[in-house]
């Protein structure tokens, strides 16, 4: 593993540090070495916003070798929404780009007395002057940057206004819309004065064996590129299964009160790839090419919207223009805004005005009704300008509904507004909601897909009915630790890889000797890791529950006697029992962590105890 360049923005001083060999072996890279390396840093009293804060930008073994769609990175920190835990996962070519440099990993704290970016080209590194790009857009400062340094290709990962307004659910974005999108790391990136961070670089990417590696990826990527989940994501996108999330009655309606809409929905990829599609858009070497590339009516090509952005900017707000949802998406993205949250907040805040919790006299005389895309446009623009309403809107659904005094109509789990996969449609994301570890979280396992079918029978993963419960704890666990190991590698998880050619890929980059369950103990170290600080940071076993949207049936199911919603409590306890943790206390047990290896944890832990029998 290459150095991670360390950088310290108040007295502009670069280091670099070297990752142990044994902490290399125990979590390989990504989001779960950033738990390691982040974890004493990472204190209750830190304040994510603070000089002190660290912000780690780090690779995995895969990212960047052309490898099976690992064209990664991933952005950690302590989230300034949740006050936990704190890790978004980007694609493009910027993590590619700074393995190429010379770099495994990027660490910052500190604070710059004013704005700055960060240029690194080929172990050289750079601090210059980003005042002239304060108050410019995601795609403005990219395009600024690259002109200033006359380096067309080069990758820029960077902040938006919401960033420097420190607005929560600020993102990062690089290349053609590619985000860190959920848990603020664009207000940490802002907090510290950084604009962005520019990378070139012309090395190597380090491997193990070139040689067994190289053929190995040859054979996962032709093998990937005829895969029939990467045919579909190719042809539709991530929205191609729309139609199927909808019939399954997991795509909410009107902020998750309904799932079913008045109207034939045009929210789906197959519309878009009718109507206004021009192009596909990649990754780093990847084959899969899931992004959308559009050309509306001003003839201008932009980035199309994804899964998320379609159905938070459509049906969630009672719209249904994939037009629409490209427009309002793109307005986020510039900004530097996650529009799962964004569209979330809004959604709660249309509810709240239809049920007269607020009115004219909080919007300002502006009417909140379902279905009016001027105003949930007027309200985007007023969030990141933090003005009326808006300056609620910024603090996300939690504090938006606490504001009212209506909290447990926000739909969010841990400050972290959930996703557009209804439990109630797919009963296993009551359980990856409520114990993920950067709260409601979908990727941090898409166990969706699992209630349509994909199941990995190698890893000891079954199939069972979206509409069981407790029966699946296992297999949900399961398949968490498998999507931690993806956040190590970094791949994407629309990669369909066999877990054999993982396993595979991994000893060869690595220079490993694995075998599948020793490489499943690598994501399950790192999930039970991220428990434990999340449990240091105050997370406890009350935490572990979804919002009461999501626990009754939706309004228009039949007669309100046949509709379902997830039993959660059941399904909690089966989940403890099948993780080895304390069904009390939620906390991972002693002996599971001594297995894993984490032994080390276990003074943190008991401490807790003490403190809460105190």
């Amino acid at each position: 593993m290459q150095p991670i360049l360390t950088i310290d923005l108040t007295i502009g001083k670069f280091d670099h540090i070297t990752v142990p060999t044994d902490w290399r072996d125990e979590y390989l890279g990504g989001a779960s070495l950033a738990a390691r390396l982040l974890y004493e840093q990472i204190t209750p009293e830190l304040d994510p916003l603070s000089p002190d804060a660290p912000l780690l930008f780090i690779n995995g073994p895969l990212s960047g070798t052309a490898g099976p769609a690992v064209g990664r990175y991933v952005i950690c920190a302590k989230s300034p929404a949740t006050s936990l835990w704190g890790e978004s996962n980007c694609g493009g070519f910027w993590g590619s780009e700074l393995r190429m440099a010379g770099f495994d990993g990027l660490l910052i704290i500190g604070r710059a007395l004013e704005p700055v970016y960060l240029w690194i080209h080929n172990e050289q590194v750079e601090l210059r002057s980003a005042k002239h790009l304060w108050g410019l857009d995601t795609y403005q400062t990219q395009e600024a940057i690259q002109v200033e340094l006359t380096q067309s290709t080069a990758r820029v990962a960077c902040i938006g206004p919401a960033g420097e307004q420190r607005i929560p659910y600020a993102l990062v974005l690089c290349d053609h819309g590619r985000v860190a999108g959920r848990t603020g790391m664009g207000a940490v990136m802002g907090s510290k004065n950084l604009k962005a961070i520019a990378v070139k670089g012309s090395h190597q990417v380090p491997l193990a064996d070139p040689a067994v590696f190289n053929s190995l990826r040859t054979k996962a990527n032709r093998e990937l590129r005829f895969d029939p989940v990467s045919k579909v994501a190719r042809d539709l996108g991530t929205a191609s299964v729309s139609d199927y999330f909808d019939y399954l009655r997991e795509m909410p309606k009107y902020y998750f009160q309904y799932g079913t809409y008045p109207e034939e929905l045009r929210i789906s990829g197959m519309v878009i790839a009718e109507t206004i599609l021009a192009c596909v858009s990649a990754c780093h070497a990847c084959v899969i090419a899931c992004g959308r590339v559009v050309n509306l009516e001003d003839g201008n090509k932009r980035k199309g919207p994804e899964y998320e952005t379609l159905v938070g900017f459509g049906p969630n707000l009672g719209l249904n223009d994939p037009v629409v949802a490209t427009r309002l998406g793109e307005l986020c993205d510039r900004f530097g805004m996650d529009t799962i949250s964004m569209s979330n907040t809004i959604g709660l805040a249309l509810k709240l005005f239809e049920k007269g919790v607020i009115g004219n006299h909080e919007t300002g005389g502006m009417v909140l009704n379902w279905g009016d895309a001027g105003v949930v446009e007027q309200l985007i623009r007023q969030t990141v300008r933090m003005e009326r309403l808006g300056a609620y809107l910024a603090e996300g659904a939690r504090l938006f509904g606490k504001r009212f005094d209506v909290e447990e109509e926000a739909v969010q789990v841990n400050g972290l507004e959930v996703a557009y996969h209804d439990p109630r449609g797919a009963s296993g994301m009551a359980l990856v909601y409520a114990t993920s570890p950067r709260g409601a979280c979908h990727n941090q396992s898409d166990y969706f897909m699992v209630e349509v079918g994909q199941a990995e029978g190698k890893l000891g993963m079954e199939y069972f009915s979206p509409k069981v419960g407790a029966e699946k704890a296992a297999n949900v666990a399961r398949h968490q630790d498998w999507r931690t190991l993806f956040n190590s590698l970094v791949m994407c998880l629309f990669a369909n890889v066999d877990p054999e050619m993982v396993l595979a890929l991994v000893n060869a980059s690595c220079g490993l000797s694995l075998d599948l369950d020793a490489m499943m103990n690598i994501g399950e170290r790192g999930w039970n890791l991220k428990r434990v600080i999340n449990h240091r940071l105050g997370l406890t076993r009350e935490s572990d529950r979804l919002p009461k949207a999501l626990l009754r049936p939706y309004k228009d199911d039949p007669d309100g006697k046949q509709g379902f919603a997830p039993d959660l409590e059941p399904m909690l306890r089966a989940y403890y029992l099948a993780r080895g943790w304390d069904p009390v206390t939620g906390f991972p047990g002693q002996n599971k962590l001594e297995e894993l290896g984490l032994g080390w944890t276990l003074p943190d832990l008991q401490s807790l105890l003490k403190r809460k029998a105190s």
